[in-house]
């Protein structure tokens, strides 16, 4: 039996927009491959607008990916079997406050995934796995009958989390689940999704700015710059040897509590702007903004290679 849960392969996801009077295709995300293991947790970094949330909403099709294939358990995800696959797929959006409907009370919005796939027989049995659910995230019974806008930012979270368990998935994508939360908040929900992995034994999709806590919740971390992925490796070797020079940036500008190894070490500013996914460079697309870059780093865009022990770079220079 294959320990992989999840494969993506060649994922692309072009959105067309106009540009100039023309319809071009805004590239979001461009050729992504990786693997995640049952009950691994595989972190997903890089700035804003790289494309980590497309490639989460993308595997869930919920974008409609342009090209490249994404396997669950073995099986070719597609459109005739993604209801079905919904039941061991789901997802914990980014902003608490507007995932959940106002209208609904957390009951209802718990019970959601429940009603759709008929996973009860009647409304008692429902009730206590919506109260079971409640009890896993830490909320109380009389929270029930409760509205969203009654809960703080983190007990919203609880309830997209809950509702994301309703169904007893075998992988979730967290899309920056905590980056709307204060840091106290965050440390209580990144502990309650560690809880139940080792509980339920969930695969994550982790998707996050703040690399602290996706090195402290994930097995591996996947690098991603301009639609792809530059770098892959465990958790501890990406922080202690970044080889890609994007990745040695971002890791330099993470804060340590400690003044003297802050005073000591060098911070990589990277010069000039991010490109647009409208108009990449040619090669690799980070060769505008590197100091290693070559004329080979224009003419043809690295593949990721396996530098050892698992670590895969796309770089031609490092």
């Amino acid at each position: 039996m294959s320990d992989i849960l999840l494969e993506v392969k060649n994922l692309k996801q072009y959105f067309p927009v106009r540009s100039n009077g023309k319809k071009v295709p805004l590239k979001a995300v461009d050729d992504v491959s990786f693997t995640i293991n049952k009950g691994e947790t595989l972190g997903l970094v890089g700035e804003s607008g790289c494309g980590k949330t497309t490639v989460g909403r993308s595997i869930l099709q919920l974008y409609k990916p342009t090209a490249g294939e994404v396997y669950f358990d073995g099986e070719l995800v597609t459109d005739k079997n993604i209801n079905q696959m919904r039941k061991k797929m789901q997802m914990v959006f980014q902003d608490p406050y507007s995932s959940l409907d106002p209208r609904m009370t957390v009951e209802d919005i718990i019970g959601e995934p429940l009603d759709v796939h008929k996973l009860y027989s009647n409304k008692k049995e429902r009730r206590e796995k919506i109260l079971e659910l409640m009890n896993y995230v830490g909320l109380n019974a009389e929270h029930a009958t409760r509205y969203a806008h009654e809960f703080s930012g983190g007990q919203r979270q609880r309830i997209g989390i809950a509702r994301a368990l309703a169904v007893d998935p075998q992988f979730i994508v967290c899309d920056e689940p905590v980056s709307a939360l204060d840091v106290s908040i965050q440390a209580q929900v990144i502990n309650m999704f560690e809880d139940l992995q080792k509980k339920l034994g969930v695969a994550y999709l982790f998707i996050a700015h703040d690399l602290l806590v996706v090195h402290h919740i994930s097995k591996r971390i996947a690098v991603m710059y301009l639609g792809k992925i530059v770098e892959i490796a465990e958790a501890d070797d990406l922080n202690e040897n970044p080889q890609h020079p994007y990745t040695q940036s971002l890791l330099s500008a993470v804060p340590i509590p400690d003044p003297d190894i802050t005073r000591s070490r060098k911070r990589i500013i990277l010069e000039g702007d991010v490109p647009s996914p409208l108009n990449t460079p040619s090669g690799c697309a980070f060769r505008t903004r590197c100091k290693y870059a070559t004329e080979k780093c224009a003419m043809e865009c690295p593949s990721l290679t396996d530098r050892g022990n698992g670590h895969f770079v796309a770089c031609w220079n490092k």
